[in-house]
């Protein structure tokens, strides 16, 4: 399947309201349950991608547009959410995560990225030379 622009947007756009669907109002049993030591509950990935909506995908975007591989992207801290979604419930994650998506989407469309822009590049800390495109398709 070759990636298709709107198409990733419209996923995204739902992903919010499908999280909602899947997990308000099921018991914390549920929510917060791991499968051991190093496992993320369905509250821990809610926090993730808040986080997620945050600090990486706009900000990697502008990195590119901006400065391409000449400035790395920040490193991302996968495990952020432990601190950051202490004391709040995960319909409170659910709601600044619909917040943040809706927000990131609107700054995507004010970009009006061109096709020829999903080639640019920019420098992954881990995994080196990343496309405009390739950082699209994994925020998807």
């Amino acid at each position: 399947m070759d990636y298709d622009f709107e198409q990733a947007v419209a996923i995204m756009r739902r992903t919010p309201a499908t999280l909602r669907t899947l997990l308000a109002g099921l018991p914390e049993a549920w929510t917060r349950a791991t499968e051991g030591s190093d496992t993320w509950s369905a509250y821990d990935v809610v926090g993730h991608l808040l986080h997620g909506e945050a600090t990486d995908w706009i900000p990697r975007l502008r990195i590119i547009l901006e400065h391409g591989e000449g400035q790395p992207f920040p490193t991302f801290d996968r495990t952020a959410m432990f601190e950051e979604s202490q004391g709040k419930s995960l319909e409170q994650l659910l709601d600044a995560f619909a917040l943040a998506r809706e927000t990131n989407l609107e700054t995507l469309a004010r970009f009006q990225l061109t096709r020829a822009q999903f080639t640019l590049t920019g420098t992954h800390p881990a995994l080196g030379t990343v496309t405009l495109g390739n950082l699209l398709a994994t925020w998807v």
